[in-house]
């Protein structure tokens, strides 16, 4: 349970940095702290209660699906502009498709409860999920920064959202208590973040995607949480229906373990893969 530690940091952090009239700081730490809640419950009873089980997966999907869609109806109704209910296409200047109160809605939810649980799917070796969600956290920092910048989204030809900028603060706390967190937690980790940790952090990228409208890009930025949630969805999938599997074990980290690699050079590799997703994310402003 030390992602409530990442949890306080971030929180307080953002509270003391960040303008408190600003909306989207106040949908961000809620969003951050309704799922830290769900994981929160889902750590205390398999530790405390001893129920290995946890929070029934009906149970936290159930809530993880009332905190997404709760946050996507608020988003879509107190929208401001019409970027903000946009989908923005990375790599095209002019493509902004228009999504309607359902599309935009499913799509949102989608996004911040799928990547709540990539991220969690992701956490399973020493460092491997906290540092991947300090280099998307820190890109999205930039790409708040420059969407909430009238100048420079316009020379950068992304949609100006007024405000959101703000959540750069938000990025920058999230990095440094994300490395505060990975002293503790490299190989051979003294410290584990558990579900309060993973849920919460994956909820904060989608929801700050959402608002800076880079849901896309966190697609390619967070490749190796993808590839991650889509090898147990396949394990799974190809176990059910033809009882072989397709990995040795899922999700991917596993697998290389079990292929011999040393868990270090498992971390690191998928590290480097983040680095350059990363960059090939950030590009996108430029690339246009």
């Amino acid at each position: 349970m030390g992602g409530a530690l990442i949890l306080v940091a971030i929180g307080v952090s953002s509270l003391l940095w960040a303008v408190l009239a600003n909306r989207y700081v106040w949908v961000v730490i809620a969003v951050m702290l309704m799922f830290g809640v769900i994981g929160w419950i889902d750590d205390y009873k398999k530790l405390v209660k001893g129920d290995p089980r946890g929070l029934a997966a009906r149970h936290k999907y159930f809530w993880q699906s009332v905190a997404g869609l709760g946050t996507a109806v608020l988003l879509f109704y107190t929208a401001q502009t019409p970027a903000e209910t946009q989908l923005i296409v990375p790599f095209f200047k002019a493509v902004a498709i228009d999504m309607g109160l359902v599309a935009y809605v499913l799509f949102t939810y989608a996004v911040i409860v799928g990547s709540s649980n990539a991220v969690n799917l992701t956490d399973g070796l020493d460092g491997l999920a906290i540092m991947p969600t300090v280099l998307v956290g820190g890109a999205l920092g930039i790409f708040a920064y420059v969407t909430g910048h009238a100048r420079f989204s316009d020379y950068l030809a992304i949609p100006f959202i007024p405000g959101v900028g703000e959540l750069a603060i938000f990025s920058g706390a999230l990095i440094g208590a994300g490395l505060g967190f990975l002293w503790f937690n490299t190989y051979p980790a003294q410290v584990f973040m558990g579900d309060i940790g993973a849920l919460a952090l994956g909820a904060a990228l989608g929801v700050v995607a959402v608002l800076v409208r880079q849901e896309l890009v966190l697609f390619v930025m967070g490749g190796v949480f993808v590839v991650e949630t889509v090898s147990v969805i396949l394990q799974v999938a190809s176990y059910k229906l033809t009882g072989r599997r397709i990995f040795r074990m899922a999700p991917l980290h596993h697998h290389f373990e079990l292929k011999g690699w040393p868990e270090p050079r498992v971390i690191v590799r998928f590290w480097i893969v983040t680095v350059i997703l990363v960059l090939v994310g950030l590009a996108t402003l430029k690339i246009r």
